[in-house]
């Protein structure tokens, strides 16, 4: 394994800001003047730099040579944790019930629906795996599978490659025949008119960035769509369209991670002309809902921190009344309507509460349906008439398979009629999950969600896995996910490190870790690897991160700044070159990002303070780096391949120690998520559980 491929280097010089002078050997590898033509075509990437990408892929495929059959072994685990013949719950929409299927011999689900009134057999109307092999493709990735408000029509949208350019499709679902309506380059989303003649969907401009909304009716060349709306202020800004609760307003959304923007028409409009419901204000985020009340529902952070409810008349959009006020440290969540009810769910302490409000009395009131503190709340409509008591209420935990129960508001009862089946087993009462709190370097609460095994001792001899993100104040939950527990058995402890950059406690956890602030979520994770160690649930050096995209950003960090707490680490299309692609803002995501991360290009203390993190820019040559098992993909939109393949080529170039370091990249078509399908993505899975465990010195 001491063979590894070297890559050339060509000495690149900039300078930025008058007096930093940036040096980077690898810039080439970038190809930023045609990076776009490559994620659509590899045949373009710079033959060099392919020929070192296929010799380290050969290399990492070496290195896993002895561990075939644990990966065999780990395969038949995960998927034997799995119920591959599962039927979801039936929705009732107004002539069919819609349900999924999905089948022990597929691997992408079927979806299905059947008249109400049961006179006609059930109809599989979306084959995902049929649909693959009518295509002859080697990636499969739906966007969105629409039907029509006449319930005739299928608007479908493919990426056939990975690199999120969709395609949409129309089928007449009566016929089973393709319309000749093909329109390439979307976002993949699509809303349908409700006379079912047209729909909406966005467009990707030359950047891959849906600024552009457009109207598309049945039959009509592609040439002639109606352009809706168009963003052209900031280009940091996306938009979407979508149908509001009572179907009398389409809303159009733009803006970028931190400023949001709203506009609405009336969805019997032959051509609409949305109105601007509130002028875009700098780190203002709100979003807006119609309901049969006349009233608009306003979900904004303006001087709520943690986000309220407003509302206001349809024809008064001044007049705003505070519905649902703000609380300090907690989330307050969207809004679901029923005739007599409102349900929201709110988040604090990285838990979730789902309450129900009575329309008529304004009392509000939590659901709960199990007694554990420590889990996940969700909740669905069962029908599209909004005339009805009941609804969904899901609840998992990081030790309990999702439970779905039916409650009915008025009764307070509750029947539970889904519960995920694991056909090889789990006992929930052999397992203890835990909430932990650490402090980090400022004082600031990391809240810890673990489980482990009851006969686990906290000796401070376990190995420990550690997922973490924090970024795009992403909170993540403490549920259930089978796969884990084919480590946890093993005699690992696994927990999740709820670090700032997320919203678990609140807006303040997110943006106490942005621009200027960004290195607390770093510090974040080491005061939590510290807490684990000194409170003996594992050791200095016995820890395994799992971290990806932005989160391999805080994965590549904390390598950097204490890679002695670390044995391995898993870092999956990780964001590792943050100065290059924030330099760059012809990438899709870049001027969207900078809200965030802060741009490099606006002054001299935010590319300083940038550079001083960076994975890429911070490599050491004095230290042992953790095993790495690094991966990513030529056709990845997101997190470009040549982040991955930089940073492990100036690591191999620095690094002094004998651990083992190894680059993945996916040259067959794969998006930012991996491989498509049910059994790649198992695959992919069990090989990176063989390299946490080989490196563990568990091999059985």
């Amino acid at each position: 394994m001491n063979n590894i491929a070297k890559l050339k280097k060509i000495e690149n010089v900039k300078t930025y800001h008058g007096d930093i002078v940036h040096k980077d050997e690898y810039a080439y590898v970038d190809q930023p003047h045609n990076i776009l033509e490559v994620l659509k075509d590899p045949t373009k990437v710079i033959p060099e730099v392919r020929k070192y990408i296929d010799e380290n892929n050969v290399r990492t495929e070496s290195y896993f040579k002895d561990v075939e059959d644990l990966q065999k072994k780990l395969f038949s685990e995960i998927k034997g944790k799995i119920k591959l013949d599962d039927t979801s719950l039936k929705f009732k929409d107004k002539k069919y019930y819609y349900w999924t299927k999905t089948e022990k011999k597929g691997d992408y689900g079927k979806r299905v629906r059947q008249l109400i009134n049961g006179t006609k057999p059930e109809e599989v109307f979306w084959d995902g795996d049929l649909e693959k092999k009518r295509l002859k493709a080697e990636f499969f990735s739906t966007g969105s599978t629409s039907v029509s408000h006449c319930d005739n029509y299928l608007a479908y949208s493919l990426d056939l490659q990975g690199s999120e350019y969709y395609t949409i499709y129309l089928r007449n679902l009566d016929t089973g025949k393709e319309l000749s309506d093909i329109i390439p380059n979307t976002s993949g989303s699509i809303a349908w008119s409700l006379d079912s003649k047209s729909f909406f969907y966005s467009k990707l401009d030359k950047y891959h960035r849906p600024r552009t909304i457009y109207k598309h009716t049945l039959g009509q060349n592609i040439k002639d769509d109606q352009l809706i709306f168009e963003e052209k202020e900031d280009d940091s800004f996306t938009c979407s369209i979508g149908l509001s609760a009572d179907e009398k307003y389409f809303v159009i959304s733009t803006g970028n991670h931190m400023t949001y923007e709203e506009h609405f028409f009336p969805s019997n409009e032959k051509n609409p002309k949305p109105i601007l419901f509130q002028k875009r204000k700098n780190e203002i985020r709100y979003a807006i809902d119609f309901w049969k009340d006349g009233y608009i529902y306003i979900h904004t952070n303006e001087d709520a921190e943690d986000y309220k409810i407003l509302r206001c008349k349809v024809n008064s959009l001044e007049k705003k009344e505070e519905y649902i006020p703000a609380k300090k440290g907690t989330i307050i969540g969207g809004l679901e309507f029923l005739d007599k009810y409102i349900l929201r769910g709110e988040k604090s302490n990285a838990i979730s509460k789902l309450y129900v409000r009575n329309i008529k009395t304004n009392n509000e009131e939590e659901i709960k349906v199990s007694d554990d503190e420590i889990g996940c709340i969700g909740m669905s409509l069962i029908q599209k008439a909004t005339d009805t008591t009941k609804i969904r209420v899901s609840w998992e935990s990081m030790k309990t398979p999702d439970q779905i129960f039916e409650y009915d508001i008025e009764k307070k009862s509750k029947k539970l009629v889904k519960e995920t089946q694991i056909p090889s087993g789990h006992d929930p009462k052999k397992y203890i999950v835990e909430r932990l709190m650490a402090k980090s370097h400022d004082g600031a609460n990391v809240p810890i969600s673990l489980v482990r095994r009851k006969d686990a001792k906290l000796d401070g001899k376990n190995k420990l896995v550690l997922y973490f993100y924090g970024a795009y104040g992403a909170s993540i939950d403490p549920g259930w996910g089978s796969s884990k527990f084919c480590l946890i058995d093993r005699g690992f402890i696994y927990a999740i490190a709820h670090v700032r950059g997320g919203k678990e406690l609140g807006e303040a956890h997110h943006t106490e870790a942005i621009r200027l602030k960004k290195k607390n979520t770093f510090h974040d994770v080491i005061a939590v690897c510290n807490h684990l160690i000194n409170n003996k649930y594992t050791f200095k050096g016995g820890i395994c991160t799992i971290s990806g995209s932005a989160g391999g950003t805080t994965g590549g960090a904390v390598a950097n700044m204490a890679p002695d707490l670390f044995f391995s680490m898993l870092l999956l299309v990780p964001f590792f070159d943050v100065l290059t692609t924030m330099c760059n803002r012809s990438l899709p995501l870049t001027p969207s990002e900078e809200p965030l991360w802060s741009s490099p290009l606006e002054n001299k203390e935010n590319f300083e303070y940038i550079k001083s993190y960076s994975p890429y820019e911070n490599i050491r040559t004095d230290v042992a780096y953790p095993n790495m098992f690094i991966t990513s993909s030529l056709f990845d939109t997101r997190v470009l391949y040549s982040e991955a393949v930089k940073y492990f080529a100036r690591l191999q170039d620095r690094t002094v120690d004998k651990n083992i370091h190894l680059l993945k990249c996916r040259t067959e078509p794969s998006s930012h998520g991996g491989l498509s399908g049910r059994d790649n993505a198992i695959k992919e899975l069990a090989e990176e559980f063989s390299f946490i465990l080989k490196t563990a010195g568990i091999l059985n």
